[in-house]
């Protein structure tokens, strides 16, 4: 008896320890969640700025659904977390170039949605409430701008975009250009419609050909260029332009029973409406019609970014409502990512900013996700070895989950037998210096500090956008002054002259004069601005950052060491190396002297600290606190020289703990971690 009531007892003992290791390992993968959570509608937050403010997207619409699908699901297991997210807000806030124009009605997103799995599950739902009878309207989704058009009796009065939904801008000038939109309709009635702007495909490519005769950034893709068109001052511009509409709303002003009619009478009244729909009675017909966006997703005159599912029954709609966001009556079904067949021509190296060496291919141009692209990375040369990559190759093409296309694979059935395999370089295809491998990387570099590559592309860099942002120094520009010796380093730039620039090929007195000056206003940029724009090995422009805010001025960078770099916030041992190499080098301390001399600003953007009582000590807060929010302590432990880190490791210093502490309290005190209350922690400050 006393043997089984050991055995007894040792198994409920097992048994309650697996419990608590399932309970430990569920606060875990909670606590993670909850953070990645929380960064997911930074970024996206971020995204949507770069997007519907600056429009300068930094993903592909592919990316950025992926990133927005999990964040709505982490968002449906913590649902307190969603008032504030970006997945409750529309579109993007006014640049108040323009005045506000407050919306009557909300300007509304659409539900996206991934498979067809997905878009029966709405008709299944909208049919099983409304009846087997229930229509559906399945159109095109136009990839521009959604603009609103108020119409006075017939004569269009105001013309707005959709800004956050509730408040766009005022752009009736610009909108009164597009030759699509007419200023008097065929009909005296007072309404206020909703469409889409976008610029013709073959538009673009005539603007994008006109910018690159003169030098210039070409613009990124149609979406962007008619959005940036549209928020012009210059209506010359935005005549020159000939952007286009499609109208596919009303708003508000008259009212009909289905959605299939009040496109006709939309088109009857003037207006351009989508030609490519489909009134569809069942789900199978509803897949088809999305199924034939597809197919003629390559000859459309304009870019679409999916296929769009309504309930063509208006007091249905009503009835349905929406949330916050998106209407409950429609959904939009988006493509998966578009692949593409086209013949590689070449492979070709190139040199990097860093010197790193990295294969190209030359393509048979295609057009690919609304770009035609003529030349991809191969990444580099183990990837081509990897994938059998070969000149004479016909490559399969994807632009997904990043703004640059790749190579995925090639297909091997369409092999001649003349298709040539890659050599791997051993020698600078510009400079002719021996190529090194740097251990543990598959990176091929040059060394050679005066290769004329490094110098383009160390300059392109440094005037780029996210750098200085010098303007009118355009590559060509940059090409021609490293021909005419004019420049050697990013330096010597602050030392061009008119005199200079007057002589060469593309300058007349307005153009010179006009580099010069953008060339003196970038002196006062931040520090951070030219660190990243120095080009440093491992250091963007969050890094560059990070640098500006923790030291005076660049020489207190550069005399620092290695353990203070790698104790900055996301600062790893490769990161604060590659910091400490570049200021050891000779050429970096002449670069960095000759841009004093310039007048170019040096300091730091260093916030004053209230103390030194936690320095080199990494603070981690966990629970919930009475009298501070997250964001008060972590500020207390940044302001007071500590390094705030969102989990417990062997080399967290001090875990501050509240109430409802969970496993990080249990993990700190496992690793014999100092943990204080609250009242402890704001003691050890004063």
């Amino acid at each position: 008896m006393e043997q089984i009531s050991f055995f007894k007892r040792k198994k409920e003992s097992k048994e309650k320890n697996n419990d608590e290791k399932v309970k430990m390992d569920n606060l875990n993968e909670k606590e993670n969640e909850i953070e990645e959570l929380k960064k997911l509608q930074k970024d996206i937050e971020y995204y949507n700025k770069k997007y519907y403010e600056d429009d300068d997207p930094e993903l592909t619409d592919y990316a950025y659904d992926e990133l927005s699908r999990r964040l709505r699901f982490l968002e449906e297991k913590y649902p307190e977390y969603k008032k504030i997210s970006p997945t409750q807000k529309i579109g993007g806030k006014s640049k108040k170039i323009f005045s506000e124009v407050v919306h009557d009605v909300q300007m509304q997103s659409l539900q996206d949605v991934f498979s067809f799995e997905e878009v029966e599950e709405f008709v299944d739902k909208v049919k099983q409430e409304y009846g087997d009878e229930t229509e559906f309207v399945v159109e095109t989704k136009i990839d521009g701008l959604s603009v609103s058009l108020e119409y006075e009796n017939g004569i269009l009065k105001r013309g707005s975009t959709r800004g956050d939904g509730f408040v766009g801008e005022d752009v009736t000038c610009n909108l009164k250009c597009i030759k699509d939109i007419p200023e008097k309709l065929n009909t005296n009635d007072t309404i206020e419609v909703r469409g889409e702007v976008f610029l013709p495909r073959k538009e673009f490519y005539k603007i994008n050909e006109k910018l690159q005769k003169q030098s210039k950034q070409v613009l990124a893709n149609p979406r962007n260029a008619a959005a940036g068109t549209l928020r012009q001052l210059d209506t010359n511009l935005v005549k020159e332009r000939n952007l286009s509409i499609f109208v596919f709303n009303v708003q508000k002003g008259k009212t009909f029973f289905n959605h299939s009619e009040s496109l006709d009478y939309l088109q009857n009244a003037g207006l351009k409406v989508i030609s490519l729909r489909w009134v569809c009675k069942t789900k199978k017909q509803v897949i088809e019609a999305i199924k034939k966006i597809g197919e003629k997703r390559d000859s459309l005159e304009y870019d679409i970014d999916g296929a769009v599912v309504k309930v063509n029954n208006l007091h249905i709609r009503e009835e349905m409502g929406s949330t916050v966001k998106v209407p409950k009556w429609a959904v939009a079904y988006k493509y998966p990512p578009e692949q593409k067949e086209t013949k590689i021509l070449d492979i070709v190296t190139q040199v990097g900013r860093t010197g790193q060496v990295t294969p190209m291919a030359i393509l048979e141009p295609v057009r690919v996700a609304g770009s035609l692209i003529s030349k991809t990375t191969l990444h580099n040369f183990d990837y081509i070895a990897l994938k059998d990559i070969r000149k004479g190759d016909t490559a399969i093409i994807q632009k997904a989950g990043d703004v640059i296309p790749e190579v995925i694979g090639v297909n091997k059935d369409k092999r001649t037998g003349k298709e040539e395999e890659v050599e791997i370089p051993t020698n600078c295809p510009v400079c002719g210096e021996k190529l090194e491998k740097e251990e543990d990387t598959v990176a091929l570099r040059c060394t050679n500090s005066e290769c004329p590559a490094l110098i383009y592309r160390s300059i392109t860099h440094f005037v780029s956008r996210d750098c200085m942002d010098i303007s009118g120094m355009g590559d060509a520009i940059v090409e021609q002054l490293i021909e005419k010796k004019l420049l050697e380093d990013v330096a010597d730039i602050y030392y061009l002259k008119y005199d200079d620039l007057i002589k060469l090929d593309r300058f007349k007195e307005k153009s010179a004069q006009n580099l010069i000056d953008a060339i003196n206003n970038t002196k006062n940029n931040t520090l951070d601005k030219l660190i990243f724009g120095l080009g440093i090995r491992h250091i963007g422009k969050k890094a560059a950052k990070v640098l500006a805010q923790n030291f005076n001025d660049i020489y207190e960078i550069k005399n620092s060491n290695l353990e203070k770099i790698s104790s900055l916030e996301d600062f790893g041992d490769i990161m604060a190396k590659s910091v400490v190499s570049f200021f050891a080098k000779e050429k970096t301390d002449v670069i960095i002297k000759k841009l004093e001399i310039a007048g170019v600003n040096l300091k730091g953007i260093k916030e004053e600290k209230l103390s030194n009582k936690l320095e080199n000590k990494i603070v981690c807060i966990t629970g919930s606190f009475d009298n501070y929010s997250r964001n008060d302590l972590v500020k207390l432990v940044e302001d007071n020289s500590g390094k705030f880190s969102s989990s417990v490791s062997s080399k967290t210093n001090i875990l501050v703990a509240g109430e409802n502490a969970g496993s990080k309290l249990k993990k700190a005190e496992q690793l014999g971690t100092e943990i204080l209350t609250i009242d402890e922690f704001i003691n050890l400050l004063k």
